[in-house]
């Protein structure tokens, strides 16, 4: 019995891939190193891809969902979105800014308006019962405070059919200050093993 729990735990492994978004303004920032610091904790053969926004050349999403003339998607775009679409996990690792997700995280999340919508756009339907997880440090210690930014991924997911993880919180200001908070990094090394339950509106939540 205990060798084929562990067979089938292995082959669940095998079949996820991480993809990490980094949505800080500053680079190698909190939000990244505690983000590095749950990814280490992943099993060796999970394939974990990684990206940075502001190394991106990525202009802000156009909505051309009512124009006579379809978006053509830049090259840049298009590895984003394939990367996407290729993991069984997105991790968006933005920092907390003005109460919410970081500009370059929110543009990339804009970005998948026009996939769900361009003709033909199978999008929406492989990316349901994937699973959307959160990283961010902020200065506040009162994880309250992140409230908006919760649900801006939480009602993401819910509106994708995507499972949520939920948000790995950090507390930290300046350079490297999230590698003093004991309590992000005992966090971090079972965060990517927690449950994660297809994530569902407050409405729905309300109804039962």
């Amino acid at each position: 019995m205990t060798s084929s729990v562990v067979q089938r735990d292995d082959q669940a492994a095998a079949d996820r891939s991480f993809f990490f978004v980094l949505g800080s303004s500053r680079p190698d920032g909190n939000t990244e190193i505690l983000a590095r610091a749950a990814a280490q904790q992943l099993p060796a053969g999970i394939p974990q891809r990684w990206v940075d926004l502001t190394r991106l050349t990525l202009p802000d999403f156009q909505d051309g969902r009512h124009e006579s003339e379809s978006w053509q998607a830049g090259e840049n775009e298009e590895a984003l979105r394939q990367a996407t679409l290729e993991a069984t996990d997105i991790v968006l690792a933005s920092p907390l800014y003005w109460y919410t997700l970081s500009a370059h995280t929110k543009r990339y999340l804009d970005y998948w308006s026009g996939w769900l919508t361009a003709p033909g756009s199978d999008f929406k339907e492989r990316m349901a019962g994937r699973t959307l997880w959160g990283v961010t440090v902020m200065a506040d210690p009162d994880e309250a405070v992140a409230d908006g930014l919760v649900t801006t991924l939480n009602n993401s997911a819910a509106y994708m059919g995507m499972r949520f993880g939920g948000v790995l919180f950090g507390n930290g200001s300046r350079p490297g200050q999230v590698r003093d908070d004991e309590r992000a990094t005992i966090r971090a090394k079972t965060f990517f093993q927690r449950e994660a339950p297809f994530a569902r509106f407050a409405h729905e939540e309300a109804v039962g």
